[in-house]
């Protein structure tokens, strides 16, 4: 049995609940004839993957939604194997080059270069183009975006490439500059409701307007977990009346602990146990910048006031230094230490101004 998030998910662009316009220029655009590469971005459970489920709808028509996965390997400069899933239809593929780690150009490189060179097939589709959706484009290495922006140039009869990612700000300006831009911002409070209350009617059952707020207020903009955080409540109480909890994620929790651990004591000892800590988030498969900012973000909520900006530069700038390494732990450590030297002097200081 799907979950409610998949079993309600809207299939066409005129079932979407929120974001009219966009919906009706993405309508105008696929019946254009003249349809662009197109980059969609914005937070996360905004809606991306919907919309662009949508769009391949109205390009294509029903045929777009008869999927089938299949695992591709590809072999690294080094005769390394790669694996890499992928979701197609007959008129679309979908990849996640980032599961590739560092070699994702490799995948990039032969896969897009290999649709790109075969017509369309299916002498009944509407377009004479296939699309290629890259999830996680805010991912790709230097190399992997330097890959795509010279194959959007040269195979654009034949292919078009929708990126989905989080944020524009890690894309290297000339992808950018060839995509159609798609800001897909998250829903307010009142979308929120309209969405919830589509699925509980649709579940069927009356959505208490209490409990909508209560999951609103919690759910911080991303549907996608408002709408699984009403599911699981529906399921341990049916009539959703009464004091209702709303459980965290074990591994948020987690990280709130190791928050904690970093406020209460600063030494090495401490500094090793929290990079045990961080190892076993990381070995769940919690994304290293998850990590860093659910603690950050804790950790600012238990510290002085004259202290919360450094803590947030810091993490701030080890985010971007994350990116570029390759080894995430010894950045998350980084940031630790540098919180823990700071919260030090701050009470070394405290100390030498009582004796002033």
């Amino acid at each position: 049995m799907a979950l409610w998030v998949d079993q309600f998910r809207p299939r066409t662009l005129d079932e979407l609940h929120y974001h009219r316009g966009l919906s009706e220029r993405l309508k105008s655009l696929a019946a254009s004839g003249d349809f662009p590469h197109m980059l969609f971005y914005g937070p996360s459970g905004a809606g991306k993957k919907t919309r662009i489920s949508c769009t391949l709808r109205q390009l294509f028509g029903p045929g777009a939604e008869k999927l089938k996965i299949d695992q591709r390997v590809f072999l690294s400069p080094s005769k390394r194997k790669l694996e890499v899933n992928i979701v197609q239809s007959n008129f679309h593929l979908e990849i996640t080059p980032s599961e590739a780690g560092n070699y994702d150009r490799v995948v990039i490189q032969e896969l897009l270069k290999e649709i790109a060179q075969t017509q369309q097939v299916d002498l009944n589709a509407r377009q004479r183009f296939k699309v290629v959706i890259i999830n996680e484009a805010d991912s790709l290495s230097r190399d992997a975006q330097a890959a795509l922006r010279r194959t959007m140039e040269k195979y654009m009869s034949n292919m078009r490439i929708i990126l989905c990612a989080n944020s524009t700000s890690r894309l290297i300006a000339p992808i950018k500059s060839r995509c159609l831009l798609m800001r897909v911002a998250a829903p307010n409070a009142a979308e929120m409701e309209v969405v919830l209350k589509y699925v509980a009617k649709r579940a069927p059952f009356t959505l208490p307007p209490e409990a909508a707020k209560k999951i609103i207020d919690d759910s911080g903009g991303n549907l996608r977990k408002a709408i699984l955080v009403l599911e699981a409540l529906k399921m341990q109480s049916p009539d959703l009346t009464g004091p209702l909890a709303i459980a965290k994620p074990d591994w948020e929790t987690y990280c709130h602990k190791v928050a904690d651990l970093i406020v209460s004591e600063q030494t090495p000892a401490r500094v090793m146990e929290v990079r045990a800590k961080f190892y076993e988030l990381l070995s769940h498969c919690i994304p290293p910048t998850v990590i860093l900012k659910t603690v950050a973000e804790r950790v600012v909520e238990r510290v002085d006031e004259s202290l919360k900006a450094d803590v947030m530069h810091w993490a701030a700038f080890y985010e971007v230094r994350m990116r570029i390494g390759n080894k995430k732990i010894y950045h998350l450590e980084a940031w630790v230490v540098k919180v823990m030297s700071l919260y030090k002097h701050f009470f070394y200081d405290m100390d030498m101004s009582a004796f002033d």
